[in-house]
């Protein structure tokens, strides 16, 4: 098969290399589309070389779909064939730990470990690939009426909806999202499906743009103050719940100040330096802040949200690429050419 091969630190070709193999509990998929995250560009610039990935040559790809062309063993017995359109997420992880048994598999105890845990596109070859192999805990079944972009774009879609769900977001909420990148469009989404009164969304230019064309209320923090402004459309109270899905040192103490008494932040955005924050407020208003990471199981809620069109991944989906553009793909994604938000490859 064509692969996307990592040999080193921004070190990357397309090239021929031997299809896996489906063992029990797997499946081997033709990938149709896999859609470029921000983890990828990390993983290509050797950000986390060591970790992600533990060594290479090496096969970065997480968000992908496609449609079953063998069977491992035991896969057909738990209602899988061969053409079956199917959806991947990136964590196959070990099942039997304290944190995979009361159902947070997203921190599971034994990461990292071959024998029992993989995290695909991260710690084990990846989907920027013709084929691909998962274990059965790790793949859902597309619906016909998604085509296979959008189901690239379903695990980044249960991503939003987990961080949605960890913000505690309860109907009539004023909801206040930081960051309209993909993952914050999505999120805005998602928490509107859990019954948002109204939906804010901080940032600036083309994405906050975007954010504005898909009904939620803006705020552009390069002309305003966003706490300020969030103070003055909520009669001075504050949002009931902040998503932060910037991840910089600005996101957090704002989210933190634009949050009324007793709220909560739940973050997603990775802060890549360390940031200062003031908690005074954090103590004594009972603000909670609480972090994100992956998706813990809504996969399967997410799927009927974008089917019937209530979480948008469509809207966000604005590039497409051939695998062995994959360069320009990259460089579209990394440089945000013509308002790029999710960038399709397709094999």
């Amino acid at each position: 098969m064509k692969a996307l091969v990592l040999a080193a630190p921004n070190d990357y070709s397309i090239r021929d290399v031997d299809a896996p193999t489906p063992e029990r509990n797997e499946l081997l998929c033709r990938v149709r589309a896999a859609s470029i995250c921000g983890t990828d560009s990390h993983l290509v610039r050797g950000d986390y070389a060591g970790f992600w990935p533990p060594a290479y040559p090496f096969i970065p790809g997480h968000e992908w779909a496609g449609e079953v062309v063998a069977l491992g063993e035991n896969a057909a017995t738990h209602g899988w064939s061969v053409g079956d359109r199917v959806s991947g997420t990136s964590h196959d992880a070990c099942g039997f730990c304290r944190a995979c048994i009361e159902g947070r598999y997203n921190l599971c105890e034994n990461y990292g470990d071959p024998t029992v845990h993989r995290h695909y596109g991260h710690t084990w070859q990846g989907a920027f690939a013709e084929f691909v192999v998962h274990g059965l805990k790790s793949v859902f079944h597309l619906p016909d009426t998604l085509t296979f972009a959008q189901g690239a774009l379903l695990d980044p879609a249960s991503i939003a909806l987990h961080t949605a769900r960890r913000g505690g977001v309860q109907p009539g909420d004023t909801v206040a999202v930081l960051g309209p990148g993909p993952i914050g469009l999505l999120a805005a989404d998602a928490a509107r499906a859990m019954g948002a009164g109204r939906v804010i969304v901080v940032g600036r230019g083309g994405r906050l743009g975007k954010a504005q064309a898909m009904g939620n209320e803006v705020v552009d923090y390069a002309s305003e103050d966003p706490v300020a402004a969030t103070a003055a459309v909520t009669s001075g109270r504050g949002a009931d719940v902040v998503l932060d899905c910037a991840g910089v040192a600005d996101s957090f103490r704002w989210a933190i100040a634009m949050l009324r008494k007793g709220g909560r932040i739940a973050a997603v955005g990775i802060p890549v330096d360390d940031v200062t924050l003031s908690l005074q407020d954090l103590v004594l208003y009972e603000k909670e802040l609480v972090g994100v990471r992956a998706t813990a199981g809504e996969m399967r809620h997410v799927i009927p949200l974008v089917a019937d069109g209530r979480i948008r991944v469509s809207e966000i989906h604005t590039h497409t690429f051939s695998l062995d553009r994959f360069g320009e793909a990259l460089a579209t994604f990394d440089e945000r050419r013509d308002d790029a938000l999710k960038v399709i490859v397709e094999p």
